[in-house]
């Protein structure tokens, strides 16, 4: 029998195969943060291509926090029976689903947020949002974490089966474990110990607020690609060891930031034309002349991420480590398995275009994703519009929702 469609545990909970949908931010809410019909058919189409695990795409845990206008809340409890109905989509279609709790941090706008927005450190304009975020009073900090706990509580309610902090991509959490973001000098920075410390006492709260049997998992990056040392794999593997001290029942091992290094996230095409397009028409020939330099740096590699969990994996005593990026041949999937080297396969752009692909290769209908990283999913973020596969093309009538 294939290892691909065995059963493996996180904690108590049994996954019945080892795909996992990686968290995938799909730009469906309402402007309100709430579900849409459009999402639940996104999620129980995943669930009956038989998908072991489904982790949600990021889920706000606080106004403040929210980096997309189309991204879903659960910063409050009004918004507990629309997730349901994604639990429930999800549950009788035979699936598992965890939901992804973040906190925007220093990635986002003012005009989304109402404020500047709150980083670690207040360091300098990035290529990106072009603000310069504020440094967290220790209230805001206190604020923010028990806005995971409080979020974890909400997903409870709404029958998610476990929890999936989101301590990857250039958000809050990442930002205090990177030396890059964080220049702090008190408790909360200066050592990596202190670094660690926000997602320490965020793992607490969550922990604190579910009952002990539902599964805690986490997302890091294994490097932040920023213009000086951030995250590295080094920094990465000790984060590991302390994680597990902690009790999770999973790890999700990723790279890049949204802000300085984005293309490290989802390596492939750069999506020139689409970003332009997101931009208003008076800075399109200064974004156009920035962005075509990237073209062609970021073709992509098989696996980007394996080296890193190979290196963290004589730290996690048996915890379950799950392996993203670049996975897109069945062959390759079985070997990384086979000799141990991850416990789980997650794919993000593979199931935008294919959401029936686990189907498909249980029946040996395939023998690789069909996705060719051509990222126009990716180039329909900042244009605000769903993310699905775009590979011909973004609409005619591309451009900002709203």
């Amino acid at each position: 029998m294939s290892l691909l469609f065995t059963l493996r545990k996180l904690g108590k909970l049994e996954i019945k195969n080892r795909f996992v949908r990686a968290p995938t931010h799909e730009n469906m809410s309402t402007a309100a943060g709430e579900v849409t019909d459009g999402l639940v058919a996104v999620y129980r189409t995943l669930a009956k291509g038989e998908v072991g695990l489904i982790f949600t795409g990021i889920m706000y845990v606080h106004p403040l926090g929210r980096s997309y206008t189309y991204q879903v809340g659960i910063d409050r409890n009004e918004v507990v029976p629309g997730l349901r109905r994604l639990t429930d989509a999800v549950h009788k279609e035979g699936g598992k689903i965890f939901f992804q709790l973040i906190h925007g941090g220093r990635q986002t706008t003012k005009k989304l947020i109402g404020q500047t927005p709150l980083a670690p450190s207040s360091t300098g304009r990035d290529p990106l949002y072009f603000v310069k975020p504020k440094e967290m009073t220790e209230q805001e900090i206190g604020e923010a974490i028990r806005a995971f706990g409080a979020a974890a509580r909400r997903a409870y309610e709404s029958g998610a089966d476990g929890i999936h902090i989101g301590g990857a991509g250039g958000y809050l959490i990442n930002e205090f474990l990177s030396p890059f973001f964080n220049r702090r000098n008190d408790t909360w920075g200066g050592s990596n110990r202190n670094r660690f410390r926000f997602l320490e006492e965020i793992i607490v709260a969550v922990k604190s607020a579910i009952p002990g049997d539902v599964p805690v998992t986490v997302k890091i990056n294994a490097h932040d690609y920023t213009p000086k040392e951030g995250i590295t794999p080094d920094l990465a593997k000790e984060y590991a060891a302390w994680l597990v001290r902690l009790g999770i029942d999973g790890l999700e091992v990723a790279s890049g930031t949204i802000t300085y290094s984005n293309m490290n996230l989802w390596l492939g095409q750069v999506p020139l034309k689409e970003y332009v397009s997101s931009l208003p028409f008076w800075k399109r020939p200064i974004g156009r002349l920035l962005l075509r330099p990237m073209v062609g740096k970021y073709n992509l590699r098989e696996g980007w991420n394996l080296e890193a969990v190979k290196m963290m994996k004589p730290v996690m005593g048996g915890i379950p480590l799950f392996l993203v990026g670049g996975i897109r041949r069945v062959d390759h999937m079985e070997e990384v398995l086979q000799n141990d080297d991850t416990q789980f396969i997650s794919m993000c752009r593979p199931f935008i275009r294919e959401p029936l692909l686990v189907k498909k290769i249980k029946q040996g209908e395939t023998k690789a994703a069909s996705c060719i990283s051509c990222n126009k999913c990716v180039g329909a973020v900042p244009n605000e519009l769903p993310v699905r596969c775009y590979r011909q093309g973004l609409p005619a009538s591309a451009g900002r929702r709203g």
